[in-house]
């Protein structure tokens, strides 16, 4: 660029002592014009093509409820769940701005971890706005519920002729550049992951007894995304027994770096023998300001092996400030103006990922250890 605009000068500088340019003035400017445009045409074209490759992950604030964006390198998209239906179409509002910052105007898969309003409710008003190449969920609602039930109907109602894949542990979501396996879904988990070799869990054996969940959470679908070295988790709402039976005796997921607190952070999920054995660098904690992050759950993952940072959506304003993260680690603290702030995930293949707050527009950098 800098030589482009130094010889468009010198040009124009023999120009100007030409009889042409005395008389056609303009002539010079035009061309010293058109050598910039070309010069800053193809300056970007360049850089975009040496550019870094990049995993862009949204965590969204659907006030307690899930709803997160995944685009690959190749620009390829999953939203794993669409949040809660009504408030004037707020919350897809909120991943359709995430959608934009990404740089995509579809998504090509939107999965649904379970049938549950706060994961469920979006896709309504979703598909009237966004368009998208399929969904995934599970199957049938298993919830003996008058209101799952409903939300259930009304989700298929929503997706009629459109593509549908029902999907079953060991399953894969096809996203160029990543691989994404389905761990769980509909009360079965996955034995083994491709390449990974299962590991006798040492925090099973102190792990406590959980109740059996018979709602749609011990439903949930769940999946392990790995781009390069870096990995990221997310298993829905599933609760304490289906955590325990995922990763005991032993542990099909491998460390992780990105992990998506089950539940939203409630003391029904987020067992140690799970959260322990899977090491997670980060954690992003879903929860509203009265839903979810219980201070249990809140100290498991905060005391997890290796963990760095917990970052939380919300203040969990019905827990106290010892089982609350810094603020500067909260995308909506008690007390903003406004809410409606999320985490921004930017991830290498070598590992390393950086989190930004986009209330604050703070980045915090992870590197490969």
């Amino acid at each position: 660029m800098r030589i482009a605009i130094q010889h468009c000068f010198h040009l124009s500088g023999r120009l100007l002592h030409t009889r042409i340019a005395r008389r056609f003035p303009a002539f010079t400017f035009s061309l010293c014009a058109l050598a910039l445009l070309f010069a800053n045409g193809s300056a970007p074209a360049a850089a975009q093509a040496n550019a870094p490759k990049r995993l862009l992950i949204y965590s969204i604030d659907v006030e307690g409820g899930q709803s997160t964006l995944l685009v690959a390198p190749s620009g390829a998209s999953l939203l794993v769940d669409a949040g809660w239906p009504n408030n004037d179409g707020r919350d897809v509002e909120r991943i359709q701005a995430a959608m934009k910052d990404a740089g995509v105007t579809r998504l090509d898969h939107v999965f649904i971890t379970h049938f549950h309003v706060d994961h469920v409710g979006g896709v309504p008003e979703l598909v009237k706005r966004v368009p998208v190449g399929e969904f995934l969920d599970h199957g049938p609602n298993r919830e003996d519920s008058d209101i799952t039930r409903r939300d259930f109907a009304a989700y298929l109602k929503a997706i009629e002729g459109r593509p549908r894949r029902i999907v079953h542990p060991g399953d894969t979501i096809l996203l160029p550049g990543l691989n994404v396996v389905v761990l769980a879904a509909d009360g079965e988990h996955i034995s083994a992951v491709p390449g990974i070799k299962p590991a006798p869990n040492p925090y099973c054996a102190t792990e406590r007894q959980w109740p059996d969940d018979p709602s749609e959470n011990a439903r949930s679908g769940g999946i392990l995304v790995t781009f390069g070295k870096f990995r990221f988790l997310d298993l829905g709402d599933l609760t304490g027994a289906k955590e325990v039976a995922l990763v005991c005796p032993n542990n099909p997921i491998p460390p992780i770096d990105l992990y998506v607190v089950d539940h939203h952070g409630m003391d029904l999920s987020n067992s140690r023998a799970l959260v322990d054995a899977i090491h997670p660098v980060v954690a992003i904690m879903n929860n509203g300001a009265h839903k979810a992050g219980m201070p249990e759950a809140w100290q498991t993952v905060h005391d997890s092996p290796g963990i760095e940072d917990l970052y939380m959506l919300h203040t969990a304003e019905g827990s106290d400030a010892a089982h609350n993260s810094p603020e500067a680690l909260i995308a909506n603290p008690k007390g903003a103006s406004a809410d409606g702030a999320y985490f921004k995930v930017v991830a290498s293949s070598t590992g390393s990922f950086s989190v930004t707050n986009s209330r604050t527009g703070q980045t915090r950098e992870y590197p490969r250890k």
